[in-house]
């Protein structure tokens, strides 16, 4: 189901034959399978990179993952999105400013991305750890805000509950209310998913949270902390690499954010994730 005010999303999903083993014998039936299918991105018809994703939400994929690269600076510099099915997969003919482009070129990078991998093909060092500026300042979200947002996570998330394999990023304000949220086979394609969903409406990174149902790699955080997004919560663990990200970067990250608990692996000076000693 999505949130409210959000339009249903296109299925992501295939019907498959299946035998299932119940109480001691087969029974035939279909089962809701989550596709993922090649989608290139080409940049004023230079490819640029093929990652596997799930074929729904493609614009806000294109525009997500064109802010978290920081192939574009800002939204209003992709002038234009064309989605066309191929036999072998779907392109997403992205049009941007010439000397973007150029830049684009300089860094000599194609990706050959799995879905589980957002660095994959990358041929500099530079490329991969690439240090995002700082970001703003983080929200106060008190712990009973987070873990309500927590709870209520689930019920945003149709294509997993129909599949099982789908992973999720949502939005959440500062009061705990979900406004967005995006699925994806990969834990990548989800956030990016997410952040141009949240270009496009022109919701403000300062304002609220992301929630993660996965772990936070520094990958996420990178993402997260290129698109403005100041807190990011993941049910799962962080790396090493992600935590030392979030500390350059200003970003309040937490990880095992699960029921009623939650840690910190880093914080900044102006966010915090659970009401300090005394206050109410």
């Amino acid at each position: 189901m999505a949130p409210p005010g959000e339009p249903p999303a296109a299925p992501g999903y295939a019907l498959r034959p299946v035998r299932r083993w119940r109480e001691g014998r087969f029974a035939g039936g279909q089962d809701c399978i989550v596709e993922e299918v090649p989608v290139a991105l080409l940049y004023n018809g230079e490819p640029y990179a093929v990652m596997m994703a799930t074929p729904r939400d493609l614009e806000d994929f294109a525009r997500g993952f064109s802010l978290s690269e920081a192939v574009i600076a800002h939204a209003g510099e992709l002038a234009a999105i064309q989605v066309q099915p191929r036999l072998e997969g779907i392109e997403l003919q992205l049009s941007i400013p010439p000397a973007r482009a150029q830049a684009l070129a300089a860094r000599q990078r194609g990706i050959a991305g799995r879905s589980g991998c957002g660095i994959c093909g990358a041929r500099l060092l530079e490329d991969v750890v690439r240090q995002p500026a700082r970001v703003g300042a983080a929200p106060a979200i008190a712990a009973p805000v987070l873990h309500a947002a927590l709870a209520r996570l689930g019920e945003g998330q149709a294509l997993n509950a129909a599949t099982g394999a789908a992973h999720a990023a949502a939005w959440v304000h500062v009061d705990g209310h979900i406004a967005l949220l995006r699925e994806d086979v990969g834990r990548h394609n989800a956030l990016d998913k997410l952040i141009g969903a949240m270009a496009t409406r022109g919701e403000n990174p300062g304002a609220g949270f992301v929630l993660l149902t996965s772990r936070a790699s520094f990958e996420m955080v990178q993402k997260a902390a290129t698109a403005g997004i100041a807190y990011v919560a993941a049910i799962s663990a962080p790396t090493a690499l992600a935590i030392q990200v979030a500390d350059a970067a200003g970003v309040t990250l937490v990880g095992f954010a699960r029921g009623d608990s939650h840690i910190v692996y880093a914080q900044a000076p102006h966010g915090r994730v659970a009401p300090v000693e005394g206050a109410s």
